[in-house]
C-alpha cells in the first residue's frame, strides 16, 4: 500500500515524527513539495534530528528517499543538511534521489523574497524569506533554472544564458543588488560535481518501483491551510501540500495514492501572518507555546497557539480525501481541567460550519466552542489507548467525532517510541 502523509492544519503537526514512525513499513519515502522552509524534527532515543528537504524517512537503512521535482531545492542548503546528517552517523550514500526537473533556489531568490515582504509592510505575509515562492514564480514564469540544466557547463549553452539573463533582470529590479551572473554561473558549476551523482528521473524511478511492489510513502510540507490553493490565500506558501501536489510534485497517477494520513495536533498552531480563528492571546496560549516548545523548526518563530480547530481539519478532510488522522501532542495537554474544541464559526449572525473561501471573512469569524473536561495525569510516553485517562480517551473521541475522521496514530511525546497506534 502506498500512503501519503501530510498536513491537516496550518503546518507543524508532526508530520516529521510520523514520517518516521513509518517508514519500516515503506521501501521508498518521498518529498514532493515546498523547500527548505520545512522543519520535520524526528526524535530518536533521545537524539534530535531536523530535516528541511531530505525526506524524513533517511534514519532508516536501506529505506530509499527521493527529492520529486515539485520540490525547490536550494544546493547549499541540501549539502549543508547531508554534511549534518553525516556528521550525526547517518549514511545517505546511494539512498537519496533528486529530481532533474526540480527547479533550484539561487542567491537572488533570496534577495526578491526580502524584498518583496519589506515591501508589503503591513500586509506582510511572513515567509520564511528563503526565496522559496521567488523560485516557485521563476518556475510558473518559465525563467527557472531546474536541476537537470546544470548538465550542460558549455559556455554557450542555455544554462549560461538564462542564468545572465536572471541575474541581469534582478539587478534591475533590486538597485543595491549588484550581482554578477559569472558569480552565479561558478557557483552552479561546483554545484554540480557534487549533485549530479543524485539526480534521477524521478518519475520513473517512482514507476519502476511501484510496478515492483515496492510501497511508497509521500510525504508533505507545510499544510492544507497553508496550500497555495486551498489554503488561506493569500497567507499561504507557494506549492500545493495537499493530496493533489503529490501527483504533480513526483509524476504519477492517482491510483498509485492509496491511502491518505492527515498529521494534526490535539491543539492548533501557525507561523507567520494570516487568520487563526482559536487563537489564544493570554496565559493560555503562553502555556500551549511553552509546553509544547512551539518554535519553528527552521526559523526558531514561536508559533501562534489556540483550541482545536475541528472546522480546519474537516476541510483538510474534504480536499485530501483523508482515510485516517495521526492526532499529535496529546501530553501537552496534560493538567488543564477545561479543553475547547472548535465545531463551527460564528460571522455576524450566521453560524457556518464550514471553511470560507474568503479570508477577510474567515478572520472576522469568532469561533463555537464545545467543551470537555481536562485530566490531571500524564499521557507522556502512554502507548495503548486504554492506558490513556479516561478524559484523554474521550478528548480523541470529541476530535474524531467532530472532524469526521477516525485517530489511527496518537503521539503522546516527542520520541519515536511515545506512540499509540490503533
Amino acid at each position: 500500500m502506498n500512503l501519503c502523509v501530510l498536513g491537516a492544519q496550518w503546518g507543524d503537526e508532526g508530520k516529521g515524527k510520523i514520517v518516521d514512525l513509518l517508514t519500516p513499513r515503506f521501501s521508498i519515502v518521498a518529498r514532493y513539495q515546498g523547500g527548505h522552509n520545512a522543519g520535520h524534527t524526528v526524535y530518536v532515543r533521545g537524539q534530535k534530528f531536523v530535516l528541511h528537504l531530505v525526506p524524513s524517512g533517511i534514519l532508516h537503512p536501506g529505506v530509499t528517499c527521493v527529492i520529486g521535482n515539485g520540490v525547490v531545492v536550494d544546493p547549499h542548503a541540501l549539502f549543508a543538511e547531508l554534511d549534518d546528517l553525516a556528521r550525526l552517523g547517518i549514511d545517505v550514500n546511494g539512498r537519496l534521489l533528486v529530481s532533474d526537473k526540480a527547479h533550484l533556489i539561487l542567491s537572488y531568490h533570496r534577495e526578491l523574497e526580502l524584498l518583496a515582504e519589506a515591501r508589503r509592510g503591513e500586509r506582510r505575509i511572513g515567509t520564511t524569506s528563503r526565496g522559496i515562492g521567488p523560485a516557485y514564480e521563476d518556475k510558473i514564469g518559465r525563467r527557472g533554472i531546474r536541476v537537470g540544466d546544470l548538465a550542460d557547463q558549455s559556455a554557450d549553452g542555455p544554462l549560461v544564458g538564462a542564468v545572465r539573463e536572471n541575474v541581469e533582470a534582478r539587478n534591475r529590479l533590486i538597485g543595491n543588488l549588484d550581482l554578477e551572473w559569472t558569480v552565479v554561473v561558478a557557483d552552479l558549476r561546483k554545484v554540480w560535481t557534487r549533485l549530479k551523482p543524485l539526480v534521477a528521473d524521478v518519475s520513473l524511478y517512482l514507476f519502476d518501483a511501484m510496478a515492483e511492489g515496492r510501497a511508497v510513502m509521500f510525504e508533505g510540507a507545510q499544510g492544507t491551510l497553508l496550500d497555495i490553493d486551498h489554503g488561506t490565500y493569500p497567507y499561504v506558501t507557494s506549492s500545493n501540500g495537499t493530496t493533489g501536489g503529490v501527483l504533480t510534485g513526483l509524476g504519477i497517477g492517482p491510483r498509485a495514492v492509496d491511502q491518505v494520513m492527515g498529521v494534526a495536533k490535539a491543539y492548533t498552531t501557525r507561523v507567520g501572518e494570516g487568520p487563526l480563528p482559536t487563537e489564544l492571546h493570554g496565559a493560555m496560549g503562553e502555556r500551549l507555546r511553552e509546553t509544547g516548545q512551539e518554535y519553528g523548526a527552521s526559523t526558531g518563530r514561536p508559533r501562534r497557539c489556540g483550541w482545536y480547530d475541528a472546522v480546519a481539519v474537516r476541510y483538510a478532510a474534504r480536499v485530501n480525501g483523508l482515510d485516517s488522522l495521526a492526532i499529535t501532542k496529546l501530553d501537552v495537554l496534560d493538567g488543564l481541567d477545561e479543553l475547547q474544541v472548535c465545531t463551527a464559526y460564528r460571522c455576524g449572525n450566521t453560524v457556518l460550519r464550514d471553511m470560507p473561501g474568503d479570508v477577510a471573512q474567515l478572520a472576522a469569524c469568532e469561533p463555537v466552542y464545545e467543551s470537555i473536561a481536562g485530566w490531571q495525569e500524564s499521557t507522556k510516553g502512554v502507548t495503548t489507548f486504554s492506558a490513556l485517562p479516561a478524559a484523554a480517551q474521550r478528548y480523541i473521541r470529541k476530535l474524531e467525532e467532530t472532524s469526521g475522521v477516525p485517530a489511527s496514530i496518537i503521539s503522546t511525546g516527542s520520541d519515536r517510541e511515545h506512540t499509540i497506534i490503533r
